[in-house]
């Protein structure tokens, strides 16, 4: 049985390789050579995608009974079929009439898959969040107030999701078809061939050993690291992030896509939100590593102890050279597939000069696994389609709008409120693209209608689409980090989100001021980064519980209210933060003083 077990995952590695090498010579082809339309590529690489899942993610029970694997290779030769299909379809698939065009048995068919292949990726969570709206297009004509419609029939339901633009494959899948696919093998070739650990050591060199040098580290490597990749969860073990420009997570991508615009103006408008939350979070571990000396000075480690032993980074700042070229085509305005090939090039022709290149096989492996990071993308963002197409065709987008926008009698603020704790919710039990692209096709148009900025309230639900993945109970990315760290994963998520709180800030700030998100006068924005950046200050001392010296939680409190005075745009609130920092400073300086004398203040 053993040797049985053995040939069968030999076989399945070399269908892998196949399957892979063929998606990238399709997408090659499709992309340079012989352009097609992008409501044809959509349904081919999502056939590629669906392969790789059923090939990678098995059906349950078949590691106990191998021969169950014949029905994964059945659902197999079936994806290659849907995609020949759809490539010799495309005529009818280009002159289609939205919910007149004759729908088959093969569009139902990858309907069906994809729910299939939702299970296998991402669970039960996103499952049943489709299954509850796949029960929504059934029950409408039944359903009261403002959930009630018509309902949709099995051919009108896949007409929908699969001859129009707002279904499986719209913007969301045939943007992830046309250039992210690129970005995420150049990010996993990068990280194979050295230039992540470079990214990583130069965090680590530029942080001191001492007074929380370790956690500054991190947080320094993260924000390089989230320069050229973005995944929370997958980031983390790397300690990247999703939103520091210039090349971010799917999600910007698919914005920029969604609102019409270049992606390097999603990028610039992130700058700032983004400098002040990891300037945040550096902040806060300091004043950790300041709290924990001044309270426990015989705990402190040898600073000889802590030094970081990396190998020398100037010899291997070569490998950094295709991020950089991937950075500045990306902020020249080139093509962004084109961008993310010829930074793939560069890392492949620079990894011979690698003293420790790695091989032939070794590249082909990190070529793989770019491929199967693809297949997972592809899988929750087709499955958003399913989403997207019933909430628009039903009108449960508009009548939601206008349930939103008359909550607190037209009011931003609690529509706000209502869109933040949606997008939690979503991001929950998804990945922070889908939550954001539902969230966007529930919440957005209620919030313009409110007179927010569009790219306010995509970058909204951005924001808040991310911070699902530190948001307790369900936290990926934090349970990720607490594996790593063999730490409890209950209080590392809590820890995390209060560490990230400004995340939870921000968004409204730059929703009140979109001067933050660069929309307005160089003055404006000016005056609006200092007081956020003050803002951010207030708050890291507060969540750490030190200003010069431990502070007892009614100051700690009270910070934490001077610190929102000064995120929330506007100048009396902001006058009134820098006076309460002010004063919590002062405060400080007198504990200071005293414990210096032997009667330190106690600390609650």
């Amino acid at each position: 049985m053993t040797e049985g077990k053995s040939k069968l995952d030999k076989f399945v590695q070399i269908l892998l390789y196949i399957i892979g090498a063929v998606w990238f010579l399709v997408q090659i082809n499709f992309s340079f050579f012989n352009p097609i339309n992008p409501m044809t590529i959509a349904p081919i690489f999502l056939s590629f995608g669906l392969a790789i899942v059923f090939l990678v993610k098995p059906f349950p029970g078949s590691k106990k009974y191998p021969a169950l694997r014949i029905l994964d290779f059945a659902v197999l030769a079936l994806c290659v079929l849907v995609s020949v299909y759809y490539f010799i379809e495309q005529k009818r698939i280009i002159t289609r009439i939205p919910h007149i065009g004759v729908v088959t048995t093969m569009d139902i068919v990858v309907v069906l898959l994809l729910l299939e292949a939702v299970r296998r990726v991402i669970g039960l969570n996103l499952l049943v969040f489709l299954v509850i709206f796949l029960a929504y297009c059934v029950a409408g004509p039944v359903l009261p107030g403002v959930l009630r419609f018509t309902g949709f029939n099995m051919n009108q339901f896949t007409g929908g999701m699969t001859l129009t633009g707002n279904g499986v494959f719209g913007t969301p899948l045939s943007t992830t078809a046309s250039y992210i696919f690129y970005f995420v093998l150049f990010g996993s070739l990068f990280a194979a061939c050295g230039g992540g650990q470079v990214l990583i050591d130069i965090g680590m060199r530029a942080s001191r050993p001492d007074g929380g040098g370790p956690a500054k580290a991190a947080v320094l490597s993260s924000g390089l690291m989230g320069m050229v990749s973005g995944s929370a969860v997958a980031n983390v073990t790397t300690t990247g992030g999703q939103i520091m420009p210039p090349i971010m997570g799917v999600g910007a991508f698919i914005m920029a896509e969604l609102l019409g615009i270049s992606y390097m103006e999603v990028a610039m408008s992130a700058i700032i939100p983004a400098l002040s939350y990891f300037g945040c979070a550096l902040l806060i571990v300091t004043f950790l590593a300041k709290r924990r000396f001044y309270l426990h000075p015989e705990k402190v480690v040898p600073k000889e102890d802590l030094m970081f032993q990396t190998e020398p980074i100037l010899p291997r700042l070569f490998l950094l050279l295709p991020a950089v070229l991937l950075i500045v085509m990306v902020m020249s305005g080139q093509s962004l597939r084109m961008s993310a090939i010829y930074s793939i090039i560069a890392v492949v022709a620079l990894n011979f000069f690698n003293p420790k290149r790695l091989g032939p096989k070794a590249m082909f492996e990190a070529f793989i696994d770019g491929i199967q990071q693809c297949a997972d993308i592809a899988i929750p963002v087709a499955s958003c389609g399913i989403v997207i197409g019933v909430v628009v065709q039903s009108g449960l987008a508009n009548k939601l709008a206008s349930l939103v926008s008359s909550v607190g009698n037209g009011s931003l603020l609690p529509a706000l409120l209502l869109t933040m704790v949606c997008c939690l919710l979503l991001g929950m039990a998804m990945p922070t693209a889908a939550a954001y692209l539902i969230s966007v096709t529930l919440f957005a148009s209620a919030l313009v209608r409110l007179e927010l900025p569009l790219i306010c309230a995509h970058m909204f639900c951005f924001y808040f689409g991310v911070m699902a993945q530190i948001t307790p109970p369900v936290c990926l990315a934090s349970f990720t980090a607490a594996g790593i760290a063999k730490a409890n994963s209950w209080k590392t998520g809590w820890n995390g989100f209060l560490y990230a709180s400004v995340a939870v800030l921000v968004p409204f700030a730059f929703c009140y001021e979109p001067a933050l998100l660069l929309k307005g006068t160089p003055m404006e924005t000016a005056v609006a980064a200092v007081s956020l950046f003050i803002g951010c200050y207030a708050l890291a001392a507060s969540a750490a519980g030190f200003l010069i010296a431990p502070l007892n939680l009614p100051m700690r409190i009270l910070l934490a209210v001077g610190a929102m005075g000064c995120i929330i745009p506007g100048t009396v609130t902001g006058l009134i933060g820098i006076a309460v920092l002010v004063l919590v400073g002062l405060y400080g300086i007198r504990m200071k003083k005293l414990h210096q004398t032997q009667q330190p203040a106690k600390v609650e």
